[in-house]
């Protein structure tokens, strides 16, 4: 639908009265061929391309507030592909790929802006790591720059770079990488998800599951009644590790809080996405003017989306190492989204022991970044009973092989018992 400036206008002087949902506020049906648990990026992402790809459009998406209420809301916008381990290259190139059509596919406006990351490193054995992983992106078709001091000095001549304790020595660059709109993401595969036949039902929570005498998933148990499905996926981030025990399932997972925060509004200052390489702690700056900021995970495993003192002085303290001119900015808000911490920092996609049920979980700090593959290759999965070629590496079983991807930085050990 088209506007004029004047409609527009109109529109927000009257509190957007006039205006149409973005997607139907479905009721559930008895039964629907596909039901995936969780209304956020991944979940909508792969009703999406159940519906466009596979013409599989009798799915439901179950949400248990309202779409986009967890970790879709709570993260740092940041979309990359500077990864260097088997596995996560084409992944995550393939999410890239996406990401840069995304507003064409959906015909809608995600505000996608790859105004480029660099991850700055301090030290000759951190050049070298960065080196290999650079290469190994160019290797695989992927864009990746190694700068000296000198060219990180032009690029980015407002930070410390002669610091003592940690002075900038350079830094790897992926000019394609940068951040989306969270918000708008979630809203335009609700859209798209929702213009292809698919019922996405808010405040509806998944309690249980219904099996037949073979064990296979037949229903789906919520606070709107029995829904019958002939798959179930799961697409619920931190809470993976509960609505797996629902169907009597341990994942290889904990669940731990990952802060993040805004500063108030300042005159542009950070031109892409910045990563502190002798510390956890990453920057870029919103369309409103805020610095968007975050570090590592609470030390602790929790299930309340909000974060505690430590982290929050251990990422001023990064920011501050880097541009200490920030003193004086002052913090408006922090948040905290339930990450699920896969033992090698890698997800999970693939069919679970339990028949009829199919997992999508354990994606660390790669969440919102993977969105649009995600979504692509777990209704490839369900559509078609076979991993996707990009994501064979995250079966399940591979840590019973002992065939982990873990990439240090990308993810965390959690200490699993």
């Amino acid at each position: 639908m088209k506007y004029s400036i004047f409609s527009l206008a109109k529109a927000a002087l009257t509190g957007h009265k006039g205006w149409g949902r973005a997607w139907r506020d479905a009721a559930p049906k008895a039964h629907y061929d596909v039901v995936i648990i969780g209304g956020g990026g991944h979940g909508l992402a792969t009703a999406y391309y159940l519906a466009e790809r596979y013409g599989i459009r009798n799915v439901a998406v179950l949400e248990k507030g309202w779409i986009g209420s967890g970790n879709a809301g709570r993260n740092t916008t940041i979309i990359r592909s500077n990864y260097g381990l088997p596995g996560n290259t084409g992944f995550y190139e393939l999410s890239m790929k996406l990401w840069e059509r995304m507003e064409q596919d959906l015909n809608y406006n995600t505000m996608v802006s790859q105004r480029g990351i660099i991850n700055l490193y301090h030290s000759d054995a951190q050049r070298d790591a960065f080196a290999r992983r650079g290469n190994t992106m160019r290797i695989n078709g992927i864009d990746a720059e190694l700068l000296d001091k000198a060219a990180v000095r032009k690029m980015l001549p407002f930070l410390n770079h002669d610091n003592a304790r940690f002075p900038i020595m350079g830094g790897l660059v992926q000019r394609r990488g940068g951040t989306a709109r969270h918000d708008a993401v979630v809203w335009g595969y609700a859209r798209a998800a929702d213009g292809l036949g698919v019922d996405i039902i808010q405040n509806c929570e998944v309690t249980g599951f219904v099996r037949d005498h073979n064990g296979r998933i037949t229903s789906v148990e919520t606070s709107r009644g029995r829904i019958g499905a002939g798959k179930v996926g799961m697409a619920v981030a931190g809470n993976s590790s509960r609505v797996a025990a629902m169907a009597g399932l341990r994942l290889p997972i904990e669940s731990h809080v990952l802060q993040a925060f805004v500063s108030e509004a300042i005159k542009p200052l950070i031109p892409g996405v910045i990563t502190f390489g002798a510390g956890h702690f990453y920057v870029s700056q919103s369309d409103k003017g805020g610095l968007v900021f975050g570090g590592d995970i609470d030390g602790y495993n929790s299930y309340a989306q909000r974060g505690n003192m430590p982290v929050i002085e251990d990422v001023c303290e990064g920011g501050m190492a880097l541009m200490p001119m920030i003193s004086r900015v002052r913090m408006l808000r922090n948040w905290g989204g339930i990450m699920d911490m896969s033992m090698d920092g890698t997800p999970i996609i693939d069919k679970s022991p339990v028949d009829g049920l199919y997992l999508n979980a354990g994606w660390c700090y790669g969440g919102f970044k993977a969105t649009p593959a995600s979504g692509l290759v777990f209704a490839h999965l369900m559509a078609t009973d076979a991993p996707h070629e990009e994501a064979w590496r995250f079966r399940l079983d591979r840590f019973e092989r002992g065939a982990m991807i873990d990439e240090k930085g990308q993810g965390a050990q959690p200490n699993l018992h």
